[in-house]
């Protein structure tokens, strides 16, 4: 049995064809249109650095947020007006979204945010050789493993992280 493959995500600008099938993340959101102001529930596709958003699961994108060039994701209910509400910023616009609920509205900041980061010049994954930086382009080797459940942003009174 054949599987239903998305159509790729044509650029209207450059006419660049981006691969949408085999995402990451997807589902449904809400998002406020640019022009319009009004709110279009749409699908939305997280693959690598781009986020895409078509009217269906399986229609060709319509749309793309390049993640590489977002500074944030936040929870914007106050901003919007609605519950399960984020933010997704780059320098030029800031997009409005809403989940169907507090899980999938957290589901979708974390991993938006996730993606921005490892677009970012400051991530360094495992094994990986950091490029650029203050040391005349030269390739360091990252000796540090990063370690999510690290204890480095506990709150004890040790911590300098947090204040009293």
């Amino acid at each position: 049995m054949a599987r239903l493959t998305r159509p790729p995500f044509i650029d209207p600008t450059t006419g660049i064809a981006y691969d949408a099938a085999n995402s990451e993340f997807e589902g449904y959101l809400t998002k406020q249109s640019m022009w319009l102001r009004d709110w279009r529930r749409r699908f939305f596709i997280l693959k690598g650095s781009r986020l895409f958003f078509a009217k269906t699961p399986y229609e060709a994108p319509h749309g793309m947020i390049d993640l590489s060039r977002c500074t944030t994701v936040k929870s914007a209910d106050l901003k919007s007006h609605k519950k399960h509400s984020f933010e997704i910023s780059t320098p030029e616009t800031t997009y409005l979204l809403y989940a169907d609920d507090e899980k999938a509205k957290d589901d979708w900041i974390g991993s938006v945010g996730r993606a921005i980061v490892r677009c970012s010049s400051t991530y360094v994954s495992r094994g990986q050789t950091a490029q650029g930086g203050g040391n005349g382009g030269h390739t360091a080797q990252n000796t540090d493993v990063y370690d999510d459940d690290s204890d480095d942003y506990s709150n004890s009174s040790n911590n300098p992280y947090f204040n009293d």
